[in-house]
Formats: structure tokens, sequence, C-alpha cells
């Protein structure tokens, strides 16, 4: 057997500390090799090697794969969609080119395995707004899901012409206690739990009645890992998986805190995100990864919200 070496990249981001340290638990820590532009997360420190790198930098990106003896790439940069508004031509750059150049060395190098997420970004006003299924109309309208939807196909690209194994999520809104958000369009169900232990009040930038799918951390690592474990015959799809796991809105998840903290009160504001918000659907159909890979979350929002309050308190 083959020792696997672990390159992440973006590994100071939301999913990159928690997947880091995960892979580390499995791979041992000397053989996943964390990476960021950003300094090294606090929860990182002492726990395997980091590097500093620009996932831009293709030279000395394919430098580092040779170097270290990768055998593996997860690659997790990128502008979410709240901040790619904010700058388009840079999140198209950044979220294409640095896709491009891991796909290229993963060619050249012959890498075993290269995950990349996708994100239910990729999804539109004229896709089905309930249940929206893994094959469906795909219309995006941020360019973090334009961005998305033409790396999907690019991934497929690589695996059809040159056998590159790529595998991908379109991962729902993640709700995490250990890193921040990113500056994503759900990021209100992370800041909501901070602000009710803190200041027993929120202002939430979405509507009381926006329907959002969502996942909590542990889920989200466990599918990334159990995806990407998987034998090869088992992945049918080669784009991007639906992941699905909650289904809630501001209103919801607000009752659910006021049962730890009565006293927390919500106040709604929509700004700029909550337009994005409309074009995604409310919940997904991801019945295609629980057939291929036995896909099945653990978190429904109670023990979502006690876990949380737990961890933050």
């Amino acid at each position: 057997m083959v020792k696997e070496k672990v390159l992440v990249i973006g590994a100071s981001g939301q999913i990159g500390v928690e997947l880091t340290l995960a892979l580390r638990r499995i791979y041992g820590n000397a053989n996943v090799v964390a990476s960021d532009l950003r300094e090294e997360n606090q929860l990182l420190k002492g726990t395997g090697p980091y590097v500093s790198m620009d996932v831009m930098n293709k030279e000395m990106l394919h430098v580092q794969v040779i170097r270290q003896g990768i055998t593996q790439i997860y690659l997790l940069a990128a502008i979410l969609s709240a901040t790619g508004e904010k700058n388009p031509n840079l999140a198209w750059h950044l979220n294409m080119q640095s896709l491009l150049n891991v796909l290229d060395i993963a060619r050249e190098e012959k890498i075993h395995k290269v995950y990349w997420p996708s994100s239910i970004a990729v999804f539109g006003p004229t896709s089905p707004k309930n249940d929206c299924p893994q094959r469906t109309i795909i219309e995006p309208t941020t360019v973090y899901g334009i961005s998305k939807y033409a790396g999907e196909f690019w991934c497929n690209y690589y695996f059809q012409r040159y056998g590159v194994d790529v595998r991908s999520l379109r991962y729902p809104g993640l709700i995490s206690y250990k890193s921040a958000p990113g500056g994503g369009t759900t990021d209100y169900a992370v800041e909501i739990y901070h602000e009710a232990l803190e200041e027993k009040q929120y202002t939430c930038f979405l509507k009381e009645d926006t329907y959002l799918p969502m996942m909590y951390m542990p889920d989200a690592i466990r599918a990334t890992i159990e995806l990407m474990e998987s034998p090869v015959e088992k992945v049918s799809v080669r784009t991007s998986y639906n992941l699905s796991a909650l289904s809630f809105s501001p209103k919801e998840i607000a009752a659910e805190i006021k049962t730890h903290i009565p006293e927390f009160s919500i106040s709604y504001a929509p700004d700029y995100r909550q337009q994005i918000a409309d074009s995604w659907p409310a919940s997904i159909d991801d019945s295609v990864a629980r057939s291929d890979w036995g896909w099945k979350p653990e978190f429904d929002l109670a023990r979502m919200t006690k876990d949380m309050l737990d961890n933050l308190k």
C-alpha cells in the first residue's frame, strides 16, 4: 500500500481547519501538509507541517507537491458568494485559476485523488425550490455560483480526458464553532449563535422565513472523507454531488436557540444577501450520494444547536 501524503490548500479557512485536523487523525500528523496564504490558524499550530503558499503561483505549488511527495490534494481556497459579488473579476480568477493549477499538476504528477468543493450556489432562480435534484436546470446568478458550476465541468473533463480522480460535493451552508465563516450568504447561521451568547440578540441580514440548505461542520467533514475514501467504482458523479442535512429559516433557528437562552431576541434587516438567498433552493435532494456511497447526516437542528452553544460557551 502506498503511503498517502495529503496537501490541504486553504487550511486556515472555515472548512480547512477542521478537515486538516480530521485528516491528520487518519493519515498521521506528519503526512498532512496544511497550506494557506493567511497565517496558520491557532487550532492547527503544533499539529503538523504548515507551508505558507499562494495557490495562484503554479510553479511554487508544483515544487511543493514534488518536494513533499504529495499523493492527494484538497483544494479549499475560494472567494465565497457574498464577498465575490463585491469583486466579481477577482472571485472568478481565483476560483477558476486555482482549480486549473491543481488539476494540471495532478495530471502531470499522477496525483491519486483531488478534492474540490462545489456549492448549492450553482443553483439559480430557475432550479426547483424544494428537493432540488442532482440533475436539473442550473442557471447560477452569482459569480461564485458561475465559477463553481464551471469548475464542476473542469473536474469532469480532467477525469474523462486524463483520468484524474477528482471528487466533489455541493456543500450547503456550513455551520461551525471552531473557525469563522468566510463571507457566504449562509453566515448568519453561525453569527446568530455567537450573538445569542454575547449580546442576547441578533439582527439577521435575511428575512425570517428564508429557508436554506444547511449542514453542521462535523457532518460536512465526515461526508468529505467518506466520499474520498469510497472505492472508485462507487463514484458515479464526476461533476459534484448534491449533499443535504438540514433546511431551516432564521425564525426556526432563533426559536431553537430560545429553548436554551429564553431571553434571546431576533430582528430582521435584509440586505443584498437576501437576493442571493432567494435565488437558491430551500432544500436539496441528495439521494444519489446516499445510494452511491451511503451518505447519511447525523445532526438535526436541535442537536446542532445544543452542540454549538455548549462548545461556544
